[in-house]
């Protein structure tokens, strides 16, 4: 997949709920499943864009050091137990998804490239809770049934 392409396909999608995000079962690739909502009156679309050829995930906090401090409690892991605490509400289930950019000038992935003899890419992905950065080769978008759940697929 060009870079042009690619960076279309990653700005596709504005108002969407990362749902999901981790390796696939098999190991080598790595996916995203985000929740696309159209407006009140069209149904959720479940996205799942499947990362091939995956060679490096980071995944760091987007939260600052004192909202963790106050999302230690385990109660803030489901949205009923959370109710009236002050912190950040993991058991949402989903993240706001804040954009995804394609690092044109990525020297990993210029050297993953090189050391492997194809195309690779960095696209670094932010959400209200996590900024993930990725490193692969290829992308494939597919639509989800409702209720995907990637540990049982493939």
């Amino acid at each position: 997949m060009d870079t042009a392409e690619l960076q279309r396909t990653l700005n596709e999608s504005i108002q969407a709920n990362v749902v999901h995000h981790g390796y696939t079962t098999y190991m080598r690739d790595y996916e995203v499943v985000i929740n696309v909502w159209k407006g009140p009156h069209n149904p959720s679309t479940y996205l799942r864009y499947l990362f091939r050829y995956f060679v490096e995930a980071r995944c760091e906090t987007f939260l600052s050091t004192g909202t963790w401090r106050k999302s230690l409690d385990d109660r803030l892991l489901d949205s009923e137990t959370a109710i009236g605490l002050d912190g950040y509400v993991w058991g949402a289930h989903h993240h706001e998804l804040y954009g995804a950019e394609l690092r044109l000038k990525s020297e990993a992935a210029l050297r993953w490239a090189k050391t492997v003899g194809i195309d690779f890419h960095e696209v670094h992905i932010e959400a209200n809770a996590h900024d993930l950065t990725l490193l692969f080769s290829d992308l494939e978008v597919s639509e989800m049934p409702v209720g995907y759940a990637p540990f049982l697929a493939e």
